[in-house]
This record gives structure tokens, sequence and C-alpha cells, in this order.
């Protein structure tokens, strides 16, 4: 009983912290740009792009979809840069020469982005409502935050594992913009997965986001929750896998980087 004290306390802690030392040098008027502005266009740009661009969806098609898509903001960039800028900072030598349980610091790093992922996607389905007409008089609220939690979960996994490659690479930026925008074209978000070649179908359905964003799209029509519960239990597991690949090549990266004294090299 102690050790799941011990761990748990570690596991929120470290949450907190990581988030605070992530962000500390924000400023009130930085993060609201980034969490209220930035909704904002990508949803009014893509949106109106879709319907004067001869998309053929309806406007809901893009808002819901550029909405849950959000989530990757804090997935990727916030979850990869929790892990990547103890390597920047030069504490990485300090978070390895613990004795703390490896898993628990690992997880603990996209708690709080998960949190904040979707709070991200309930301000961009607010720009939606407010100024778009969306229309959510069918949707399920709590079947609605039950989508978009999972979903920030998965995006939050693929986060993990990209953030261990930060530890090998230093362009980790590039894999995050890689990241992003290919979301944006294979989760669905702005182009229906059915008009995509084959290959790329498999490789959407094997991503976080593609499931979430079209479930999102079937609770706010009115679908009930047990019509995609498979569909959440698969986007579950997918985040689930990556967050579990990622802690691997963490552990591989950690041991290798003892090895060879590389754990400030750039």
């Amino acid at each position: 009983m102690t050790a799941i004290m011990r761990n748990a306390r570690l596991f929120f802690q470290g949450a907190y912290l990581s988030y605070v030392a992530l962000f500390h040098w924000l400023r009130p008027a930085q993060y609201l740009a980034t969490k209220v502005v930035n909704p904002l266009w990508q949803i009014m740009f893509f949106t109106l792009m879709g319907i004067y661009g001869s998309g053929g969806q309806s406007a809901s098609f893009y808002i819901i979809g550029n909405a849950v898509h959000l989530t990757a903001l804090n997935g990727i960039f916030g979850v990869t840069f929790s892990i990547s800028g103890e390597r920047w900072s030069g504490t990485l030598p300090y978070l390895f020469g613990t004795p703390a349980n490896r898993l628990t610091l690992f997880l603990g790093r996209s708690l709080i982005h998960i949190l904040d992922g979707m709070v991200g996607v309930f301000i961009g389905l607010m720009w939606g409502v407010l100024l778009l007409n969306l229309d959510m008089s069918q949707t399920d609220p709590v079947a609605l935050i039950t989508v978009i939690l999972i979903t920030s979960f998965s995006t939050a996994g693929l986060g993990l594992a990209l953030g261990s490659l930060s530890l090998v690479t230093r362009n980790v930026m590039f894999v995050n913009n890689t990241a992003y925008l290919g979301l944006l074209i294979l989760s669905g978000s702005n182009i229906p997965i059915e008009r995509l070649p084959t290959v790329v179908q498999r490789i959407s359905y094997a991503l976080p986001l593609t499931r979430g964003i079209s479930s999102a799209r079937a609770i706010v029509a009115g679908t009930p929750f047990v019509e995609i519960l498979p569909a959440m239990g698969m986007e579950f597991l997918i985040g689930l896998i990556f967050a579990l690949v990622g802690y691997l090549l963490f552990r591989t990266f950690e041991l290798q980087a003892k090895k060879r004294g590389t754990l400030d090299v750039f």
C-alpha cells in the first residue's frame, strides 16, 4: 500500500510540476492566444474553405473534425515538450538518476495535457456554436465528454512516443509539425476517410483521432453512445499501444545513453 501511495503521489506531482515547468515562461495572454485564438483560426479556415471550396460536406463536418483535432496541440506538442524539455534544460541526468518508478514518471507527463487538450476541444466547439451555428441540440453531453477524453488520451499516447524520439534527435519540432499536419489529412478531420486511397485508409485507422473524430460527429448527430462504444474501445487501445511503445523507447534510450555517456549530447 505504501508503494502504491508513493507512486500515486509521484504520478500526480510529476504531472503538475512538468506542466508548470513547461509553461512557466508563458504569460496569460500567450496561453489564451494558443487556447482561444488558434482554435478560432483553424476552425474558421478549414470550415469556410470546405464549404466554399466544393468540399461537399456540411459545416458541422469541418467544425467537429477540427475541434477534436485540437487535442493534438496538447497531445503532440505539449506531451513531447514535457519530455524533450528535460534534455534541453539539462535536467535529464537528474531524471534518469532518480530511483523513482520510470513508468510512473513517464505517464505522468501526459495527465494535465490530456485535460488541457479537452479544454481546447470545448473552446473549438464553442466557436462553432457561436459563429457557425453548430447545432448541438441532439448531443448527449456525457457521451461527448467521454469521447473527447478518450481521444485526448490517444493523442497523448502518440505524444509520448514522439517525446521519446526527442531524446535522440535535435529537431523534434520537425517531427511534431509533421505529425500534427499529417493528422489533419489522415484523421478525417477535413477529408472523409473513404476518399483516401485504400492503403492510406489503413494507416488512418491505425492512428489516434480517426475514430474519435467520427464518434464525436455521431454523438453530435444524436447517435447513442452504445453504438460508438467499439470504436472508442479501439481508440483507447491505440493510445495505449503508442504510450507503451513510447515507454519502451524511453527505457531503451535511457539505457543506451547511460552506457555511452550521452545524456547531454545533442
